[in-house]
């Protein structure tokens, strides 16, 4: 019997492979309890071209006074950012990899934030 932890990462796997076969870079999101983080991946998967997380000194100042970054307010702010910074490095178009977390809460936050934004995916 799988644990909570190896059911996420089976699905996670399993929507690797399936964007893989896209060739274009994902954009890939992690989150913890007190966090989150979302990068942008290239297509072979061999390094980070750019990321954002709420871990950042800056972005912790926009979060209040005590600088929670683990709800979907802070991962709207996280979702601006890596767009922002996607644009700048001349990307467009991702592929969203949600890690085999549920599309819901922080992780749906932040990818209508990057939406909006003017990330495609």
């Amino acid at each position: 019997m799988l644990n909570k932890r190896e059911q996420r990462l089976r699905r996670a796997r399993q929507t690797r492979v399936r964007i893989g076969k896209h060739d274009v870079a994902r954009l890939t999101v992690f989150r913890s309890n007190l966090h989150i983080y979302a990068s942008i991946v290239s297509d072979d998967g061999s390094k980070i071209l750019v990321s954002a997380s709420t871990v950042e000194k800056d972005l912790r100042g926009q979060l209040g006074a005590a600088g929670k970054g683990g709800n979907a307010a802070a991962a709207t702010l996280v979702g601006k950012r890596i767009a922002e910074r996607a644009k700048a490095a001349g990307i467009e178009r991702v592929a969203f990899d949600r890690a085999g977390f549920a599309y819901h809460g922080r992780v749906k936050a932040l990818a209508e934030a990057a939406r909006e934004a003017g990330l495609k995916f």
